[in-house]
């Protein structure tokens, strides 16, 4: 594939970083679009957006860090290598900075939480299927050999040094599946917020979707990943199997106080 766009001396532009940029932009855009119709300033979307980056980033560097100290303390420059930022410690520490930075910004704008969680949905579903793709450009969360005809082979000895990605075998192409995924997911969000919904519906029915799809594209995934419960899942299906979990408690409680809320 093509890992990087160009090099211009000691700075390397990665073609993954473009691709993560504009999905970011594409998710923060389409919910600002969104908040117009729930009279929301479409500015203070866009500050969270910015400010969950910044979370997201530094959330995740940090976690890294202290999860491996001895390792990074002594190789500091590889915290911001592209096989770091791809890890799956990485985007945990990067999501829960970036959940608590959230709530936080939403509670002191004074914005609905729930409301605000609804409009990003969608958004969230296309950034991260423009994001997988930057995945499949850059070799990273490749999957397992596979001899199916729609199985992708890497031939870039960049790719390989970087991520790891195993050259010239025949791969599951899990980036494409997590993309394709994501995107039926787009559609079927941007469906549902233009129905009559309780606040919160929409976000919680994506993360038990997100979640699902996760935890299935974990056992087609090749790549190192951390595992837990004795070698049986990855991390990245346990936060997936808690996020449907997750998602199907909160919404029995949401749905709870709203029939006490008609009650009374």
């Amino acid at each position: 594939m093509y890992p990087k766009i160009l090099d211009l001396g000691p700075i390397t532009i990665h073609t993954y970083g473009v691709v993560l940029a504009l999905a970011f932009i594409a998710g923060i855009w389409l919910t600002s679009r969104k908040a117009g119709a729930k009279e929301i300033d479409p500015d203070q979307i866009w500050n969270l957006g910015l400010i969950v980056i910044l979370a997201a980033v530094v959330g995740s560097k940090v976690l890294l860090f202290f999860s491996d100290y001895s390792y990074y303390s002594q190789n500091p420059r590889e915290i911001f290598s592209l096989s770091t930022l791809r890890s799956t410690g990485v985007s945990i520490g990067g999501l829960l900075l970036a959940l608590l930075v959230s709530l936080f910004y939403l509670r002191k704008a004074r914005l609905p939480v729930w409301t605000v969680g609804d409009l990003a949905a969608p958004g969230l579903a296309l950034g991260e299927a423009i994001g997988s793709l930057g995945c499949l450009l850059a070799g990273s969360c490749y999957g397992r050999p596979t001899g199916l005809p729609w199985g992708i082979t890497f031939t870039s000895n960049y790719a390989g040094e970087s991520v790891g990605v195993p050259l010239y075998i025949a791969l599951h192409p899990t980036q494409v599946y997590q993309s394709a995924g994501a995107f039926l997911l787009f559609l079927y969000l941007i469906r549902r917020l233009s129905r009559v919904h309780f606040g919160g519906r929409i976000f919680l029915e994506y993360l038990a979707a997100d979640g699902t799809l996760r935890f299935v594209i974990g056992f087609y995934r090749g790549d190192a990943q951390d595992f837990v419960l004795r070698g049986l899942l990855s991390s990245s299906q346990l936060i997936g199997i808690i996020a449907v979990l997750g998602s199907f408690l909160i919404y029995r409680l949401l749905r709870f106080r709203q029939g006490e809320a008609v009650r009374t």
